[in-house]
């Protein structure tokens, strides 16, 4: 028989039933989302048209106009070590699907081996007819055996044993088993990498949230100071006051008590100052008050444009990351009861082996000296004590799990927006109503000078217009840095700010296929 025909033959036959084979189990279809037609059915109490439908930007802490921030935002994005463990993480499932895939090519090994050996004549080589030539009478009842060659040397004697050779395997996928793992691999690989946006997404509003606040707390400690010297000159013209006779010693201690309590809240503002600022060195890799210099002067609080982009709803599954990566799981789920669906059907492996063997080491040169082997191997469930059933099972309710969830992850996407929204709206409404009533509280405080200078007042009502000044100030102060942060709370929810360091088009099955082991430069310099 021609062998090395009907080996082509036989591959031939098995490659085209591997290529035109089919993938059992459900094939993944993009699940619906329903989107609104605008912001305006998101937001309750909407009116003002501060939302507008531009495009969101990628840098969106563009809209601060703040050069500090946008270096800071950019620290992060190099140096943060949350986005270096989730860059590693991607680089895992990258590994993985890399591991999935080889399933798909012919496994081949080579080997070689030397062995000095010796067979038991009381052993299979009682068997051999030859063994009569070298020991007569010793092989029981007359054995024939099975071979004509005679063994080098004496029945029993050792024997060196030279040998070299290839062995190849490879499952022919018809029933899609391998392709479906491959397909769940790379919608793992997918939702990595959505997890890693979501990881940007979250540390530059944390950024955003942090150098704020920080700018806040700066300002209300230059307020403090300001008030501190009020105090002061309050203080001093009670003591004028009372050394004239015009007053008692009641409202000297009264202005001193008032400098004391504002002096005492310094410190207090002076400890949040360094909090944030180490807040702010965590998020860059650095070690605590490394910020210090950078952060250090003071500026202003972030003002916001009066206009929000925030483009359009439909594009929300494509820009939320956990909206995408609920997406993706659920692909991964739906090929998984594909891979178990496979497991009912029979699995054919061809294998084969072609080895020289030789009794000295001058023989393996020799044609002669080969062997081979060469065959498919057809593995069939018969009874599997509903192990199959029972795994087809568990991977039908992790794909339901997986579609809720999917409902999950975008009923709360469109709950964040709508409470961000409404936050920055009161937080806007409440600074400019605190913006009036500092006005007034000004107006009133210099009302109550002029009247206790005069001593047509007593000293009790320029303390009140005082502290209610003071505390308005405050508030305002707050109010704005409350009105900066819902902005990036809102642009947060948006799923905003990873699209310069992450691709946006998701690594699909093609493109895992061909070219798994590419990165983009940010990810590189995330995995260093």
């Amino acid at each position: 028989m021609n062998y090395t025909f009907f080996l082509g033959t036989l591959a031939a036959v098995i490659c085209c039933g591997n290529m035109g084979g089919c993938s059992v189990g459900p094939d993944f279809q993009s699940p619906a989302f329903d989107a609104p037609k605008s912001w305006s059915q998101t937001a309750i109490g909407r009116g003002d048209g501060r939302p507008t439908t531009q495009s969101v930007e990628p840098d969106w802490w563009l809209i601060y106009r703040d050069p500090v921030l946008n270096k800071l935002e950019q620290m992060v994005a190099n140096a943060n070590l949350d986005i270096k463990a989730a860059a590693h993480r991607l680089g895992q499932s990258r590994a993985s699907r890399q591991v999935a895939a080889a399933s798909q090519f012919p496994s081949i090994n080579s080997n070689s081996s030397y062995a000095r050996e010796r067979a038991s004549p009381n052993g299979v080589l009682g068997l051999l007819g030859t063994l009569e030539q070298e020991m007569p009478g010793q092989i029981a009842n007359g054995a024939q055996g099975f071979g004509p060659a005679k063994l080098p040397g004496a029945a029993g004697a050792p024997f060196n044993l030279f040998q070299y050779g290839i062995d190849a395997s490879w499952e022919v996928d018809l029933w899609g088993h391998v392709r479906r793992q491959v397909e769940g691999a790379d919608a793992d690989y997918a939702a990595m990498a959505d997890l890693m946006r979501d990881v940007y997404i979250t540390l530059f509003a944390e950024t955003a949230h942090d150098y704020i606040q920080l700018r806040s707390i700066q300002a209300q400690i230059v307020l403090t100071k300001q008030n501190i010297e009020i105090a002061r000159h309050g203080l001093d013209l009670t003591r004028m006051r009372f050394t004239q006779g015009a007053t008692t010693n009641l409202d000297v201690a009264n202005a001193s008590a008032q400098l004391a309590t504002i002096e005492a809240y310094l410190p207090v503002l002076e400890r949040e100052e360094c909090h944030l600022v180490n807040a702010l060195s965590f998020l860059v890799d650095a070690e605590p008050r490394a910020l210090s210099a950078m952060l250090g002067p003071k500026r202003k609080i972030p003002v916001v444009p009066p206009k929000i982009p925030m483009g359009v709803p439909a594009e929300l599954a494509e820009r939320r990351p956990d909206i995408r990566m609920a997406t993706e799981r659920l692909h991964a789920a739906v090929a998984n009861i594909g891979v178990a669906v496979a497991e009912f059907y029979p699995r054919i492996t061809l294998s084969g082996s072609l080895d020289i063997q030789a009794l000295t080491f001058s023989g393996l040169g020799t044609w002669a000296s080969r062997q081979y082997g060469i065959g498919p191997t057809v593995s069939i469930p018969i009874f599997q004590g509903g192990r199959l059933r029972g795994q087809l099972e568990l991977r039908t309710e992790q794909q339901k799990e997986a579609a809720v969830l999917y409902r999950r992850a975008v009923l709360n996407a469109w709950h964040e927006i709508d409470n961000a929204m409404i936050d920055y709206h009161v937080a806007e409404t409440r600074r400019a109503k605190l913006a009036e009533a500092a006005k007034q509280n000004e107006i009133a405080l210099t009302a109550s000078q002029t009247q206790y200078t005069q001593g047509s007042s007593d000293f009790l009502n320029v303390l009140t217009a005082q502290n209610r000044l003071l505390s308005t100030r405050s508030q305002l102060l707050q109010a704005s840095a409350d009105t900066a942060i819902a902005v990036a709370e809102l642009y947060k929810a948006l799923g905003g700010g990873w699209e310069q360091h992450l691709p946006a088009a998701h690594p699909v099955t093609a493109q895992a296929s061909e070219k798994p082991q590419e990165q983009s430069a940010p990810l590189k310099t995330a995995l260093q």
